[in-house]
C-alpha cells in the first residue's frame, strides 16, 4: 500500500509560519515606502529572505530561483539574493527513505536492487538522490520525493501570489498574473515523477545522436508519481568543473552543447527545458554535457515559435512592423507603439549575439548579471508607460534565454553564436514544426496539452 500522504494541515501551518515571516517582511517594507516615504534596508532585508526560504525543502527554493530570472517579478534586491539560492537543503534519512521505497515499491523493495546507499548524493526542492545498482549491473538514480508535496506546494504557491501581488501594488511595468498562473501549473506537473520520466523519454529521442549531449534513461518498472529511477551519468556538476580552470577550447565546447540541449527541441520541436538552473548541468567525463532534471517542461505552439523567429528578423532588418507582427503572435494584446519600442530593448539585447556574424562573448561589457542593466532601462520604460502583461507562454522562453545567457557568461565562452543559432534552427516551417512535436510526443507519452 503506498505511503498515507493527506492534508497535513499543522505542516502547513508551520511552514507557513516560517515562510510569512519572511513575505510578510516584505509587505510592512513595500507598504510603508508606498504610502509612508519610508525608506528602508531592502538589501539586507533580502539577504534574511534568501536565509529563511534556503532553510526550507519544497518547491518555495524553486520558486525563489524562478522569479530570480524573471525580469521585475520582484524588487532587483531580492532577485539578486534569491538567484544565488541552490537545492541544497539537508536530505531525509534512512527511517524516510525506507518507507518512502516500501509505500512505492512493496515492503520487499530492498530485494529488487543489488544495491542501495543509505546516503543521499543530492537533495534537490522536491525530492532526494541516492545511487543504486539494479540486478542487472546497471547503475541507477532514484530520486524520491519527500513527503506530503502537494500540500507543501499550494502552501508555498499562496505565499508567492502574496509577495507577487504586493510587489505589484508598489510597481506594475509587468502585470504579473499570467506569470503566476504559469509558475502554479509548472510547479504542479513537476509532483508527478510518471509524467516526469515521460518528459526524459522524449528529449532522449530528440537529442538522440546531437554530439556532446547526454540524458538518462528512465527505468519504468522502479518509477512511480513519486519515484523516479534513471540511468546514472557520470559527470561533475558545472560550479566543480570551472574551479579546475578549463581551457577556452572546453569551455567553448560545453556551450556549444548546452546551446544545442536547449534549443533544437525548442526550434525543431517547439519544447523547451524550463529550468535553466546550475544543479541541473553537469559535465561529462568526455567534456560532454549531462543534462538532468526533467520536471519543468514546455510545450509550445508552433505559432509562437515562429513569433519568436519573426522578432529576430524584425530586430536583424530593424523592421518595426514585423516587430508589430511578433507581439501580437506571441499574445501581448493592447500594447502601445511606445511600449513596443521598449520590448525591442529588450529583444535587441537577446537577440544581437545571434545577428552578429563574428566570434564573440555572449555579453561584451564588464557586467557581472546578464542583461541587469537593460532590464532596468525596459522596467523604467514599462512602468513610465503603464505597464505590460505578458502572455504565459513568453514567461519560461524569457527564464531560459536570461538563465543560458547567465551560464555563458559564466562560462566565459566566445562563439560565433549566430552560426550556431542558424544552424540549431535549420529549415523552419510551422506545419512540419506541429508534425514533428505531435508524433514526438505521442511515441514519449508526453500529454500533448501543457
Amino acid at each position: 500500500m503506498a505511503e498515507r500522504e493527506g492534508s497535513s494541515l499543522f505542516g502547513e501551518m508551520r511552514r507557513m509560519a516560517r515562510t510569512s515571516g519572511a513575505v510578510g517582511g516584505i509587505a510592512t517594507r513595500i507598504a510603508g515606502e508606498r504610502f509612508l516615504g519610508i525608506k528602508t534596508d531592502k538589501a539586507r532585508h533580502a539577504e534574511d529572505l534568501k536565509a529563511v526560504l534556503g532553510s526550507l525543502k519544497g518547491p518555495m527554493m524553486k520558486v525563489a530561483q524562478f522569479l530570480s530570472t524573471v525580469p521585475d517579478a520582484l524588487p532587483p534586491e531580492y532577485a539578486a539574493q534569491l538567484a544565488e539560492l541552490q537545492a541544497n537543503a539537508p536530505p531525509m534519512g534512512w527511517a524516510f527513505v525506507r518507507r518512502r521505497m516500501a509505500g512505492e515499491l512493496g515492503a520487499d523493495w530492498e530485494s529488487k536492487f543489488k544495491s542501495f546507499s543509505r546516503e543521499a548524493l543530492a537533495a534537490a526542492s522536491l525530492g532526494q538522490v541516492h545511487r543504486a545498482m539494479l540486478p542487472d549491473g546497471r547503475d541507477v538514480a532514484v530520486k524520491l520525493q519527500y513527503p506530503d508535496m502537494p500540500n507543501v506546494i499550494e502552501a508555498d504557491l499562496r505565499q508567492v501570489k502574496l509577495a507577487m501581488a504586493l510587489y505589484k501594488r508598489m510597481d506594475n511595468a509587468i502585470i504579473q498574473d499570467d506569470i503566476y498562473v504559469e509558475l502554479a501549473e509548472r510547479l504542479r506537473e513537476e509532483l508527478d515523477y510518471q509524467r516526469e520520466a515521460a518528459q526524459m523519454r522524449l528529449y532522449g529521442q530528440i537529442l538522440d545522436g546531437v554530439p556532446d549531449v547526454n540524458v538518462p534513461q528512465p527505468v519504468p518498472e522502479y518509477t512511480t508519481h513519486r519515484l523516479l529511477t534513471m540511468t546514472w551519468l557520470k559527470g561533475v556538476g558545472l560550479k566543480t568543473w570551472l574551479e579546475g580552470n578549463p581551457s577556452l577550447e572546453q569551455r567553448n565546447a560545453l556551450a556549444t552543447a548546452l546551446f544545442r540541449a536547449w534549443y533544437i527541441p525548442f526550434y525543431r520541436y517547439g519544447i523547451i527545458h524550463g529550468d535553466p538552473h546550475l544543479g541541473n548541468y553537469q559535465v561529462s567525463e568526455t567534456g560532454g554535457l549531462n543534462l538532468l532534471d526533467y520536471g519543468s517542461i514546455r510545450v509550445f505552439p508552433a505559432k509562437f515559435v515562429g513569433g519568436v523567429l519573426e522578432l529576430y528578423a524584425a530586430v536583424r532588418d530593424d523592421d518595426f512592423g514585423r516587430a508589430c507582427h511578433a507581439y501580437d503572435i506571441w499574445g501581448f494584446k493592447g500594447i502601445t507603439e511606445e511600449q513596443i519600442h521598449v520590448l525591442n530593448d529588450w529583444a535587441k539585447f537577446l537577440y544581437e549575439p545571434l545577428i552578429q556574424d563574428r566570434v564573440r562573448p555572449i555579453q561584451e561589457d564588464a557586467g557581472t548579471q546578464f542583461g541587469r542593466e537593460v532590464a532596468e532601462k525596459v522596467h523604467s520604460g514599462l512602468q513610465r508607460t503603464g505597464g505590460v502583461r505578458p502572455p504565459r507562454e513568453f514567461v519560461l522562453m524569457d527564464r531560459s534565454a536570461i538563465g543560458l545567457g547567465s551560464v555563458f557568461l559564466r562560462l566565459g565562452a566566445e562563439l560565433n553564436w549566430a552560426r550556431l543559432f542558424h544552424e540549431t534552427v535549420g529549415t523552419f516551417d510551422e506545419v512540419e514544426l506541429a508534425a514533428r512535436q505531435e508524433e514526438a510526443l505521442r511515441i514519449a507519452g508526453v500529454p500533448s496539452a501543457n
